[in-house]
């Protein structure tokens, strides 16, 4: 029983669930903010540029901390052996000697040309580059997406177009095949019309395969892993207009250069590189440090005294005082007891050896190999390239915009005439129709007319979310959200 239980389970989970899931996803379409949202969370490329503007913000606070004085500990314990000098207590020593050393040391600069300033500023224009970098591919991925979802709406109304032309072509060839098998028209008419409706279920079916493929390049961009539960929100859009292009190109120029990530990215990259040419020349100026240090050492070597000496008497020692004569003259040498030497206690040493020093060191660039030179020039010319930079920026941001608004500008021009175009092909194709329902017309000039109708519907469609796309374009430069 229980394995009929645990059976029944991991069907639901295999096969009833992602039904479910997938149902439940087709009654929840995306809107395009919903879309736009999940992308700019999601989007690998995204998420690699938030981790550069990081890492730059790591770098700015490493800049700033290099403003406060350095400090470090240094700790040694090592043993030596053989013919050595003890530099702890200055004796030479044929044996085994452990020696320690501990030391605090601390260092500042005082002055250097403005250099690590200069550093903190260039660290600061990098991290709000960075930032416009992110907010551009931001950018960038919405109105990919924008794009992306417009196209999914005009495939969907280009699909509804090639569906009615084939629920129209299959009326008038039901109509005359009846009207062929009564003998009332001749066979060549119903042949006609059925090459025709094979011919708009091949459109349709075209329209479709746009259709799905543009499902699919928006799904790409969402990264998502599939595109059978995925549909998206179909709203109803308003018909293009001459109020939509209120602003001229130059005044949404004026507008978009002062707030459009690229541009502004450009500005900050140009202020970086003119703090790198601060740096560079800083350089040249005297380099001020002020270094204290404490310290104290250990030796094997280091005894002292213990007990109190009595004196014996003396002992005439080996002679080694020779006289101006170079007589050699003994020498006395008193004898004590009661004392002995023994290793001085590890603390004691610590105390009898701590040092503390401080100092100032003024170091004054000479001559280097002509480095400093060098590295000036070399951001002069960063600096000039960074220029440059911001001013084609500027100029591609203008042909964008001037291009965008031509184009809206055109495709409205576009709609409007091929509007007048649909309303004039549509009544001439009602008076065909009544025209070929009667017989005083054959069934290829039918056709022609159908198919000229189809095309004006077609530029219409094109047209009006080609302006669409442009206005929102446009709006966008403007600091307007992308919504439709």
């Amino acid at each position: 029983m229980r394995i009929i239980r645990l059976f029944t389970f991991v069907f639901l989970l295999m096969f009833v669930l992602p039904v479910l899931s997938e149902a439940q996803n087709k009654a929840n379409p995306w809107s395009l903010e919903q879309c736009i949202d999940y992308a700019l969370k999601n989007n690998l490329q995204v998420r690699q540029t938030e981790l550069t503007r990081q890492s730059n913000a790591v770098s700015l606070e490493q800049y700033r901390a290099g403003l406060w004085p350095t400090l470090n500990a240094n700790a040694s314990h090592s043993y030596n052996y053989g013919q050595i000098y003890d530099y702890y207590t200055s004796t030479f020593a044929n044996e085994l000697v452990a020696s320690e050393n501990f030391s605090l040391n601390a260092n500042v600069t005082l002055f250097s040309g403005l250099q690590k300033l200069n550093t903190i500023h260039q660290g600061e224009y990098d991290l709000l580059s960075s930032r416009e970098d992110l907010n551009k591919m931001k950018n960038d991925i919405s109105l990919n997406i924008a794009g992306a979802y417009l196209q999914i709406l005009f495939n969907y109304e280009l699909l509804t177009v090639a569906q009615n032309q084939v629920g129209i072509s299959q009326i008038q060839t039901e109509r005359t095949k009846k009207l062929v098998d009564a003998g009332a028209l001749a066979k060549g008419n119903l042949l006609q019309l059925q090459a025709q409706l094979a011919m708009d279920e091949l459109n349709s079916a075209t329209a479709q395969n746009q259709l799905d493929l543009s499902y699919l390049s928006l799904v790409q961009l969402l990264d998502l892993d599939s595109v059978g539960s995925f549909t998206i929100v179909r709203p109803q859009l308003s018909l293009p207009n001459e109020s939509m292009l209120t602003l001229t190109p130059s005044q949404i120029f004026a507008t978009a250069v002062t707030m459009q990530p690229v541009v502004k990215s450009a500005e900050y990259k140009l202020k970086s590189y003119d703090m790198q040419l601060k740096i560079a020349k800083g350089g040249i100026y005297p380099r001020l440090t002020f270094s204290a240090a404490v310290g104290s050492n250990y030796s094997g070597l280091n005894t002292q005294t213990v007990g109190t000496p009595i004196y014996t008497g003396t002992n005439v020692a080996t002679p080694y005082f020779v006289s101006a004569g170079g007589v050699p003259l003994p020498v006395l040498e008193p004898v004590f007891t009661g004392v002995s030497q023994e290793l001085t206690p590890w603390a004691k040493q610590m105390n009898q050896t701590f040092m503390t020093s401080f100092g100032l060191n003024l170091s004054i660039p000479i001559f280097n190999g002509l480095q400093t030179h060098a590295n000036i020039e070399r951001a002069k010319l960063s600096v000039q390239n960074a220029n440059l930079n911001l001013q084609l920026q500027q100029i591609q941001l203008r042909k964008t915009i001037q291009q965008a608004y031509a184009d809206a500008n055109a495709a409205l021009i576009k709609f409007h005439a091929t509007r007048k175009t649909v309303e004039a092909t549509q009544e001439s194709f009602k008076y065909t129709e009544q025209k070929f329902n009667v017989g005083l017309l054959n069934s290829l000039d039918y056709n022609d007319a159908k198919n000229k109708l189809i095309k004006a519907e077609s530029d219409l469609l094109q047209s009006k979310y080609d302006y669409i796309f442009k206005v929102k374009v446009l709006d966008f430069y403007q600091g307007k959200p992308l919504t439709l």
